[in-house]
């Protein structure tokens, strides 16, 4: 029997405090260790997975059974727990950008004072499989990397499925990369160095830009950052068996993601649906790509680095052992995983700072 919830603010302070303990105590308290395919979880991601499945929310879709009005809902709630308070910046506005299916929804970020040197722009993708997520979900993230990274965000709402299905989410992302670009002084942002960023389906449609505006007479990302990207529709990686239940992002989800997005898109050719599948993947912007031990998505962020590499792009990869899916969500509530960040945020600033 699930336990009931609390208010998001009492809940949050709640799993703050647990996720705080000492490792050993949190061990005594949540154990026994959980093991899976060699790895274990973080004391404090143990914490968080043991209460995810005490309130029955270790699914986003519910197994599969939620509307995905009801699942936005959901995300909505739990970003407001692992969030927390919001991290005051010098600037939080929101925009609205053109968009060919219609206008697109953003926000931006910047933690950078008016007077400074113009700051990289990162135009940021949030996750939730195509399907949930928004502006509020990922605002905790977007915020984080813009107190940290020295950038400006740039948070993109991007069409949704079931109601836009593929590929209405690419066609948003590419606009919103183009017209950030085009406006990135007028927002106060170097023009010279605009990126691309996101997590899972998110990063999906960071990898997805990157290849697109490859081919493109246009402006090209300064870098791309994907943190644990869907990069292959058509599954099959070990990692997808090994940690499909238990890990917050399960094999349920995927095929609810997925099922809802592509729609009949053929992901065996078509690049936008499966980027790991692309012929040719050279010529791409620097990345920074890390993914979570624990999590179906790990084979294939990883299996897409190794055909960077191949294909000579500059590449660096981070796995962290005991993290799993969304961790880039949870700075409010762990260490562990605002650590992993702050690497991510180290990235970015070295990325964009040599970038010619």
């Amino acid at each position: 029997m699930d336990l009931p919830r609390l208010p998001p603010r009492v809940e949050h302070r709640l799993v703050r405090f647990l996720c705080g303990l000492p490792p050993r105590l949190q061990r005594r308290l949540f154990g026994p260790r959980i093991e899976v395919g060699g790895l274990e979880p973080a004391p404090d991601i143990q914490v968080l997975l043991r209460l995810a499945r005490l309130v029955g929310e270790d699914s986003a879709s519910g197994g599969g059974t939620l509307t995905p009005r009801e699942a936005r809902e959901r995300a909505r709630d739990e970003a407001a727990v692992v969030g927390g308070p919001k991290l005051p910046l010098a600037r939080v506005e929101d925009l609205e950008i053109p968009g060919s299916g219609g206008p697109i929804g953003a926000r931006l970020y910047s933690a950078v004072p008016a007077d400074a040197s113009p700051p990289p722009l990162i135009v940021y993708y949030h996750g939730g499989g195509w399907v949930i997520g928004d502006l509020e979900t990922h605002d905790s993230v977007c915020r984080f990397a813009a107190r940290h990274a020295g950038a400006m965000m740039l948070s993109v709402d991007y069409r949704l499925a079931p109601e836009s299905p593929f590929p209405a989410a690419v066609e948003d992302s590419v606009d919103a990369f183009h017209w950030a670009c085009q406006e990135a002084a007028a927002l106060g942002a170097d023009p010279h160095r605009v990126a691309v960023a996101g997590d899972s389906a998110g990063g999906d449609l960071a990898a997805v830009v990157s290849l697109l505006t490859r081919d493109d007479d246009g402006p090209k990302p300064a870098m791309q950052a994907l943190l644990y990207p869907v990069t292959d529709a058509i599954g099959g990686q070990e990692s997808r068996r090994v940690y499909a239940d238990g890990f917050l992002l399960t094999a349920a989800d995927m095929g609810w993601y997925e099922g809802h997005y592509l729609q009949g898109a053929n992901a065996d050719t078509d690049p936008r649906a499966s980027v790991l599948r692309t012929d040719d993947l050279s010529g791409l912007p620097p990345a920074y790509v890390c993914t979570a031990g624990m999590d179906p998505l790990r084979d294939e962020g990883e299996a897409y680095v190794g055909r960077l590499r191949e294909a000579g792009n500059l590449v660096a990869h981070r796995r962290h052992p005991g993290l799993v899916h969304t961790f880039a969500n949870m700075t409010g509530i762990s260490r562990t995983a605002r650590a992993a960040m702050h690497e991510l945020c180290g990235a970015l600033q070295m990325g964009l700072s040599i970038y010619p």
